[in-house]
């Protein structure tokens, strides 16, 4: 049979004991569950203890809430906060009775604040006086400072909180009020200023917020915000009702809107909601000519080159609402200001008219079409932010500053990035480089050996420093013997094995010597050879005292044959043109790998290997 519904099983902690595991009688008062709870671990006085939720709510059980126990819920045995209530009641009535404005003021509020922060008494139990006294510590004009801060926090709590409060409280505290508070001085009250002036915007209904967001818009007010050293988030989003559609239909053809059948339906989505809508019209009325301009061009294009206007719209302002956190709760560890939103009355707006323009330019760049949509968006995100970045001054310096981002301009800037964070930030890039570079000094050493196979024609030079005859050189495809024979001229094509009369095994070579080391260098006369032949010049050893000299054609030969011939001798390759094609052949191949991460951050250490399975019932028995 199922467990009665009045019975609900849980765990209840005590700090020092094991939990115990007990079912919960909800028929039973709250006082006999806590007695029965501490006389399972011998604690009297069981009327100064108390049930709290060991969540991170840290809410207290209260017969009110005692139902929302659901079984398998945690609790805690803690100390009642029954003092502690009374503590905050007495604070609460020494408020309402307090008319001196010093120390003892101050303190109490303070006391106030960080009583009300343990969430043990509701915001909603205090009275219209007391919200009117802590409202007029905020509307006198010569009022203590730390009285001041105190009394903003408590209203911004009382705001943020209880829908019943922001009604009481935006009856008591205008925005032309709190204005003074910003002229002043002092960062932190001009913080919990525009703390309470955000909180208000926030709960207020919609008729209240189109009034209040009027009066904020203001240009003499916009030019105090923008006086204020502390950076805030001043709501900029102006909901509006929807217009006519006739009207709409007139601005905006078919082809521009997402559903045809239903256009309301392509601003339901929150964000951008209607909002995007406001930014279309306005775009259309205040810049015709370079809405009519976008409409033109896409109408022009092929219908998969096209840049949808409605979609991108709606998705545009979507990503500049979260790029500047427009409808969040306001941070206080926030510290990004832009004071271009304060140079002009409608600046929201005039921004997305500039940023659609900018998509539009970026899609023609990329020759994107509809399937791309997604990276051409990514694009613009990139170029906004790295736009804002530099914090431009005013709404012109801004497009000034797109426009030098162009999506070549963004190609390079990403490239530089990723190569910078390949060789010195990301430990896994290093280990991918580290496991690619056997691979292709293989494939070097390959490509030295194919060479050789081919042959190279060289010069002789004899002691009188006269060019005697040709003389040609290559490597049996086996890689086991070196041919080489004389020549009356220089050959137009390979030389055939055949016709080279010379063998020398590779097994019998000992070293490969280059240089001044040479055998034909260090003769009488020869170390007066120009610096070029010197360079050029390299011996292969064998036997006792047997060499075979030769000078190469030119520097990249030069790299190729003893880059080779050390590679034959399984010694290392160190030439510089091995170097240079290391760094090229690396490059490449780690950006085809890397390929698919494009805009994914890569972890800096690997994730942590999972338990073992507790059984492996899972694995296929053959058997």
């Amino acid at each position: 049979m199922p467990p009665p519904s009045d019975i609900v099983k849980v765990a209840i902690e005590w700090p020092g004991a094991f939990p115990k595991l007990m079912e919960i009688d909800q028929k039973k008062p709250l006082s006999a569950i806590i007695k029965e709870v501490c006389e399972g671990w011998s604690l009297g006085n069981h009327e100064n203890f108390a049930l709290q939720n060991a969540d991170s709510t840290n809410f207290y059980i209260t017969e009110k809430n005692r139902n929302d126990i659901k079984n398998g819920s945690i609790l805690r045995l803690t100390t009642s906060p029954v003092s502690l209530d009374y503590v905050l009641k007495r604070t609460y009535w020494l408020l309402l009775l307090c008319f001196s404005f010093g120390d003892l003021l101050s303190f109490t509020l303070t006391a106030f604040v960080e009583l009300m922060d343990h969430g043990i008494v509701s915001w909603d139990t205090f009275s219209v006086a007391f919200i009117k006294k802590i409202a007029g510590y905020v509307n006198k004009s010569a009022m203590d400072t730390a009285v001041l801060q105190r009394s903003l926090a408590i209203l911004e709590s009382m705001v943020l909180n209880s829908q019943d409060l922001y009604q009481k409280v935006a009856q008591e505290i205008t925005i032309g009020q709190l204005i003074p508070h910003l002229q002043g001085a002092d960062q932190d009250i001009q913080t919990y200023t525009i703390a309470v002036i955000n909180a208000l915007f926030l709960k207020a209904p919609e008729d209240k917020r189109q009034e209040m967001a009027h009066i904020l818009a203001q240009k003499q007010l916009r030019s105090i915000i923008l006086s204020v050293s502390v950076p805030s988030h001043m709501p900029s989003i102006c909901t509006s009702p929807l217009h006519h559609w006739f009207n709409l239909s007139l601005l905006f053809p078919r082809f521009l809107l997402i559903n045809h059948v239903n256009p309301a339906m392509d601003f339901t989505q929150i964000p951008p909601g209607m909002l995007a809508l406001d930014n279309m019209l306005y775009f259309a009325r205040h810049h015709q000519d370079a809405y009519i301009r976008i409409v033109l061009e896409n109408s022009s294009r092929e219908d998969k080159h096209e840049c949808p206007f409605g979609r991108s719209s709606i998705e545009l302002t979507k990503m500049l609402c979260e790029t500047l956190k427009v409808g969040e709760l306001p941070s206080e560890n926030c510290h990004d200001f832009h004071p271009m939103f304060f140079t002009h009355d409608r600046s929201f707006e005039e921004f997305f008219c500039i940023c659609i323009q900018l998509l539009n330019k970026t899609w023609k760049e990329m020759r994107a079409t509809s399937e791309d949509f997604n990276k051409v968006m990514q694009v613009v995100r990139d170029q906004i932010m790295r736009a804002l970045t530099q914090k431009p001054n005013s709404l012109d310096q801004l497009k000034s500053r797109l426009q030098n981002l162009s999506y070549t301009e963004i190609l390079k800037i990403r490239q530089s990035e990723r190569m910078n964070q390949e060789d010195f930030q990301s430990r896994p890039i290093l280990e991918l480089r580290e496991k690619i570079q056997p691979e292709i000094m293989e494939l070097i050493k390959q490509q030295r050996l194919n060479r050789l196979c081919d042959g190279t024609c060289f010069r002789k030079i004899s002691s009188r420093r006269r060019q005697d005859k040709f003389w040609y050189c290559r490597l049996s495809p086996n890689h086991k013997v070196l041919h080489y024979g004389d020549l009356e001229e220089s050959p137009l094509r390979e030389v055939p094995h055949d016709l080279l009369q010379e063998k020398l095994p590779v097994a019998d070579i000992k070293a490969v010597v280059t240089g001044k080391d040479c055998p034909h260098m260090k003769e009488k006369g020869a170390l007066k050879q120009n610096k070029e032949v010197l360079e050029l010049a390299f011996s292969v050893l064998y036997e006792s005292d047997e060499y075979l000299n030769f000078i190469a054609p030119d520097k990249h030969e030069y790299c190729v044959w003893t880059d080779g011939l050390n590679a034959l001798l399984g010694k290392e390759m160190t030439s510089d043109f091995t170097k240079s094609d290391m760094d090229t052949l690396l490059s490449m191949e780690m950006k085809l790998r890397l390929l698919d991460l494009e805009n994914i951050q890569i972890p800096e250490a690997p994730p942590p290997i999972p338990k073992e399975p507790s059984n492996y019932d899972f694995v296929y028995d053959c058997n």
